[in-house]
């Protein structure tokens, strides 16, 4: 395991033993909401829906078709705000 793999685990660890993890995922789905990325999202489930059939298409297909787009539509202020609580909190819980 890489060091930044093991970096990565040991702060995804801390998050969720305190409970800040859970709460990071609420502020990100108001977030998400809040700025209309949750309709895109609907909007592009039902473009590929469209495009494959209803009775073609797949959960896997779905995801497969809307996970990148999914990822580049999330504002950077959303992407800005949970870096930012994810640093306050580390700076309040290093060890």
């Amino acid at each position: 395991m890489s060091k930044e793999s093991q970096m990565r685990a040991a702060i995804n660890q801390k998050l969720i033993e305190m409970g800040e993890r859970e709460r990071l995922k609420e502020l990100l789905r108001a977030k998400l909401i809040e700025c209309g990325w949750r309709d895109q999202i609907k909007a592009l489930c039902k473009d590929v829906i469209k495009e494959k059939g209803i009775e073609n298409v797949t959960v896997e297909d779905l995801v497969a078709g809307v996970t990148p787009k999914g990822r580049a539509l999330v504002p950077d202020s959303v992407k800005k705000e949970l870096l930012q609580r994810i640093r306050a909190f580390l700076a309040q819980h290093s060890t």
